[in-house]
């Protein structure tokens, strides 16, 4: 049973975490990744934690590649990536717009002797608008997009001063809409035998993904009642011993609210003034609240609380840190988190995959390599000799390292 990407040839001209995080994807999905990373590195190897000489924020995104690290001012080394995009079935760049363009290396000249690969730009803003040379990293799209300032909204005066979220949405998020269009220009080679290029935005990326865009976008006024399906007002509560959760979805907003009167078995909150409307129930939201944590507090199982709010077609979650959650027995039957080789005589754990297939078989967790670590070997494949390969080292063609800043070995 092999992996169903197996043979599938990635050239990856990615660095940091949209790119990356796409092409770990297809790695994992089985695909032969080659990352090239230039003289200076891939900026991702210097995230903290370290592991000896291997930062963990390069391993999560890069485990699985094998590297060449080679300097493309040089003609010979853009002579050695020509002659690998020849036999490539996927190239995947994250540079601003017209970077590879100044090496040769655009999707117009790939073409010119590749006419069925499939190459996918990924920036933020797109390689062809008004905004293409505008520096683009997570926080910066999601403030121009909308999403900081829902953030801010959301938290309100919870806050004591603005503040970002703390995940890189933009960027985890393009990365996956890279995969989803690499797979379908992957079918339409299929069908009609030739490649194409695929422009992937993180603005765009981010308005896609937000469920409530359409809802503002509207300018509807809804009385005062959450839009969409009111999941971003889920409020947190404290059961007696201390733990916390969340129940998916508000009471402000009208249907919830009456399931969570029949999860409370309490109708006569349905006929208390105070919460007659959405608008009442957000003015009154703290008494709200209150009826609802009082009741959580008569509950000592987990387990009899969440049949009693299942029973209400309403789901509970309790908040876990990442390392909390990675002890649970969830994670262990699934396999979520898995042991990388961390380079340095021992492991990390890390994400484990989020598929499950009936039939292929995924690859192992890969080894995260050291910068230019198969130089040797990939130029050996393609019938380059020992002595070239010295002589392009010496002249610093050819580069690599072990740690993430320094000299070059």
């Amino acid at each position: 049973m092999s992996a169903p990407l197996d043979g599938l040839r990635v050239i990856d001209f990615t660095r940091v975490l949209a790119g990356p995080h796409c092409t770990k994807a297809l790695r994992d999905l089985g695909a032969d990744v080659t990352k090239i990373e230039p003289p200076s590195g891939d900026l991702g190897r210097i995230g903290l934690p370290h592991v000896g000489d291997m930062g963990l924020y390069y391993v999560q995104q890069n485990a699985g590649k094998r590297n060449l690290s080679l300097d493309l001012n040089w003609a010979e080394a853009r002579e050695i990536v020509v002659d690998m995009c020849k036999e490539a079935d996927v190239i995947v760049e994250n540079f601003r717009p017209g970077t590879l363009k100044r090496f040769g290396l655009a999707y117009d000249d790939v073409r010119a002797f590749n006419p069925r690969v499939v190459y996918v730009s990924l920036s933020g803003y797109g390689q062809s608008t008004s905004w293409k040379n505008r520096p683009a990293f997570a926080p910066t799209v999601q403030a121009e997009t909308g999403f900081t300032a829902l953030v801010e909204a959301h938290f309100g005066d919870a806050l004591s001063e603005p503040r970002n979220d703390a995940c890189s949405h933009a960027d985890v998020y393009t990365g996956l809409q890279g995969v989803i269009a690499i797979l379908a220009a992957l079918h339409d080679r299929q069908r009609t035998g030739e490649g194409q290029h695929v422009d992937v935005s993180m603005a765009a990326t981010m308005l896609s993904v937000n469920e409530r865009a359409g809802a503002m976008l509207s300018g509807i006024d809804t009385d005062g009642e959450p839009i969409a399906l009111s999941a971003n007002e889920s409020h947190i509560f404290e059961m007696s011993d201390g733990r916390r959760l969340t129940i998916a979805a508000s009471p402000i907003y009208s249907p919830i609210f009456s399931r969570y009167c029949a999860m409370m078995r309490r109708n006569d909150l349905r006929l208390d003034p105070r919460f007659a409307t959405a608008k009442l129930r957000r003015q009154n939201l703290p008494a709200l609240l209150a009826e609802v944590s009082a009741w959580l507090t008569t509950f000592s199982s987990l387990e009899q609380l969440q049949t009693q709010i299942s029973e209400a077609g309403l789901a509970v979650g309790m908040i876990r840190t990442v390392s909390e959650f990675a002890e649970s027995d969830w994670v262990k039957e699934w396999g979520a988190v898995v042991d990388v080789d961390d380079r340095a005589g021992g492991t990390v754990r890390m994400p484990g995959n989020p598929w499950i297939f009936s039939r292929s078989a995924l690859p192992p967790p890969g080894v995260p390599a050291f910068q230019g670590e198969h130089n040797e070997e990939i130029l050996a494949e393609r019938k380059i000799s020992p002595a070239r390969i010295k002589d392009l080292e010496e002249r610093k063609v050819l580069l690599s390292r072990r740690n993430p800043v320094g000299s070059f070995d």
